[in-house]
């Protein structure tokens, strides 16, 4: 039994004979970022999802490996290259599943418009001009020739299709696509999607490899804005800034002493016996309290 007291949507890391460790959003931060080698972070994605299923929370999983359980899930987007979607942010806007400016700036961000020509595209939206990205794309608007610059068949095909349900556990399978601009489409507009979506728990696994991306990296900040009722875990074999940085704890499993170095520098863990290598099945969760930085170990309870 603990003696630090959590809330109700802490979950239990490490069982100790003192005191348990426990991750808790409301006190630690709404993001936790995981990393670790091999299937390691795919391993605590899931332990993570289903603590927060027995919370009868909401899940929301973007899974780049393609070997998340699809089991337990009310929606599964399959990405696939060349493959039909129905994630077309101009057609959910006017289903009414994103507002229209959000649409325009989603294409923006794909496609590099500038500000003018994405009021531009927003007005014609709104005018009812265009009403998919493909008619965007073949509008002989000066927006379209941006857009033309690099939309290839791929796109058109991703855009096509019937938009799917967006449940209450929704999986996005990205481990058919091997078009990195493809998987950060479709990560960017179901982040969209769910950014105000509280009673949920997303998950990304691997984090990394959707923010290398323009397009991906655009979407993180979507997910791990701060909301209550609300938590975002970030797993990532890959030690890079844009996930290194963002606040929030971090629990470190596995990996090779060189990345765990990192790891420790980027949190600002002091030189010496906080430093503790982490085996397999181990894992250091590193914190921020007001005064300090604090590691605790222990083994996972995965």
């Amino acid at each position: 039994m603990s003696l630090v007291k959590y809330s109700r949507i802490a979950v239990k890391l490490f069982e100790r004979e003192v005191e348990d460790v426990f991750y808790d959003p409301v006190y630690y931060g709404r993001t936790l970022k995981v990393f670790g080698m091999d299937e390691w972070p795919g391993k605590a994605l899931k332990y993570f999802a289903d603590e927060y299923r027995k919370l009868d929370y909401g899940v929301v999983i973007f899974d780049t490996e393609g070997d998340f359980p699809e089991e337990g899930f009310d929606t599964v987007i399959r990405v696939r290259d060349g493959g039909k979607t129905g994630l077309d942010p101009l057609v959910l806007a006017s289903q009414g599943r994103l507002d229209g400016y959000t649409a325009a700036t989603i294409i923006q961000t794909i496609y590099g418009l500038d500000r003018t020509l994405t009021e531009r595209l927003y007005a014609d939206f709104l005018a009812g001009r265009v009403k998919s990205v493909p008619e965007a794309a073949e509008a002989k608007a000066k927006y379209s020739e941006v857009i033309q610059e690099s939309y290839t068949p791929l796109d058109k095909a991703f855009y096509s299709g019937k938009p799917p349900e967006f449940g209450k556990k929704l999986l996005v399978n990205l481990g058919e696509t091997y078009s990195v601009t493809v998987a950060g489409m479709a990560f960017l507009i179901v982040s969209a999607l769910v950014r105000k979506r509280r009673n949920t728990v997303i998950g990304v696994n691997d984090a990394a490899v959707l923010a290398y991306s323009n397009i991906g990296g655009a979407a993180i900040p979507l997910i791990t804005r701060p909301m209550r009722r609300r938590v975002t875990v970030l797993a990532t074999q890959y030690a890079i800034d844009s996930i290194m940085n963002l606040a929030g704890p971090t629990l470190l499993l596995y990996h090779d002493p060189d990345t765990q170095s990192v790891l420790y520098e980027a949190n600002g863990v002091p030189p010496g016996p906080m430093r503790k290598h982490v085996h397999k099945g181990q894992a250091a969760f590193i914190y921020r309290t007001p005064e300090t930085i604090d590691v605790a170990w222990g083994e996972l309870l995965l």
